[in-house]
């Protein structure tokens, strides 16, 4: 797997977590600012607002143009170039303080934001070894919560005690990611995957049940992130502050227990912790849909966030079924899938939300329900020759010839 002996310190995982790093320290940052900064400096009204979520979208729905630049670029190189590019659009954020500048700097840093994310998920389950993926992809989920919560406190102490302007705290933190990659390119050799890639997008029947459920897993994903912190805002007058304080107790949930889930999916197997993640979410859409109470509709943005922990069973579960080889090439698929919902959701919701906001939580509900039906066509023991069965029968079916 490496170049180096098995002593020494500069091992895949390390890097992986380095990955890990990356990806909180640009992004918290920018995150944590946009709003004050595109209405403070750039002028941003809600019409400039949403289309500026759009275009950071995009990026994420062509994730599978990365795979184009394999034939080219190692991954491991290809996924310094999107920290390189994560960091510089974050670091220059604050200087193109207008309309187009802003646009333009969200659509380059969700370029590296979204192709780091395909490759860290295509480099961990290459990397790692079936028994170690649960574990370390916890770990993973860890750091890069621990990452966040510092990220946070660090724009609060340059915000409330240095008083630093929106151009410095940005350039901070992109050169804090230009310097981490620059430390991993020149520190870390090159690792060899265990199986060589194919170089080009893969879309095979037998991933059928993994496509459905990246699909219902993304959609679910939009519900919380728009719909479930605007019920908060909108219903039960949550401050900004209030929220930040609720996304610092997620990291730090997140921090402290995404490890222990990890090796729990690695005892359990996937299809048991699917069964419970979706049981679980199906009873926190229903209550989104009934809540009356602000304390209780905060407890359950709590426990909506925990189980993006468990989608680490998701990952695992294509780690099984997959040939070595289509790892890569599926990865950018993956994220696609992933961001279909991106752009149906928030405009299609958003017209029901005005009519009937519990109906949101409802049809979220309902869409874990069918993630529930098919996490039961994941077998006890997926393999490349037993990728799904069906929950009524029991015999697992058999790969497609």
């Amino acid at each position: 797997m490496s170049a180096s002996p098995t002593t020494d310190w500069r091992t895949p995982r390390l890097f992986l977590m380095l990955m890990a790093v990356a990806l909180p320290l640009g992004y918290a940052t920018w995150n944590a600012l946009l709003n004050n900064f595109a209405i403070e400096m750039a002028r941003f009204d809600g019409s400039d607002i949403g289309v500026l979520q759009s275009v950071r979208e995009i990026p994420g729905f062509l994730a599978f143009t990365a795979v184009f630049f394999l034939a080219v670029i190692s991954e491991q190189r290809f996924a310094l170039v999107a920290i390189a590019l994560l960091g510089g659009a974050v670091a220059v954020t604050g200087v193109f303080a207008t309309t187009t500048g802003l646009l333009i700097t969200t659509f380059l840093m969700s370029v590296g934001f979204h192709y780091l994310e395909t490759l860290k998920q295509s480099l961990s389950l290459q990397w790692l070894s079936k028994a170690e993926a649960p574990a370390v992809l916890g770990q993973l989920i860890s750091v890069a919560a621990l990452t966040s919560l510092a990220s946070y406190a660090v724009v609060w102490v340059l915000l409330e005690v240095f008083a630093a302007s929106y151009t410095v705290i940005y350039a901070t933190a992109g050169l804090a990611c230009l310097l981490l990659v620059l430390f991993m390119a020149l520190a870390f050799p090159r690792f060899e995957a265990p199986s060589p890639q194919r170089k080009q997008l893969i879309l095979r029947r037998r991933y059928g049940l993994y496509y459905a459920l990246t699909f219902l897993s993304g959609a679910r994903r939009q519900i919380f992130m728009v719909f479930a912190s605007f019920l908060l805002v909108e219903r039960f007058g949550y401050s900004a502050s209030a929220i930040a304080a609720l996304y610092l107790v997620n990291h730090g949930v997140s921090w402290w227990l995404a490890p222990i889930i990890g090796r729990w999916i690695g005892r359990v197997g996937e299809r048991r912790a699917l069964t419970i993640e979706y049981i679980g979410l199906i009873t926190v859409f229903l209550g989104y849909a009934v809540v009356d109470s602000g304390g209780l509709a905060a407890t359950l943005f709590v426990v909506d966030h925990i189980f993006f922990a468990m989608a680490i069973a998701q990952k695992t579960y294509f780690q099984k079924i997959a040939d070595p080889g289509d790892i890569a090439g599926t990865a950018g698929v993956n994220f696609t899938i992933n961001h279909i919902a991106a752009v149906v959701i928030p405009a299609s919701f958003g017209i029901i939300w005005l009519v009937a906001p519990a109906w949101v939580f409802i049809l979220g509900a309902g869409m874990a329900t069918a993630s529930l039906l098919l996490a039961r066509c994941v077998p006890e023991t997926p393999s490349p020759d037993q990728p799904m069965r069906l929950w009524w029968q029991r015999r697992p079916l058999v790969k497609p010839a």
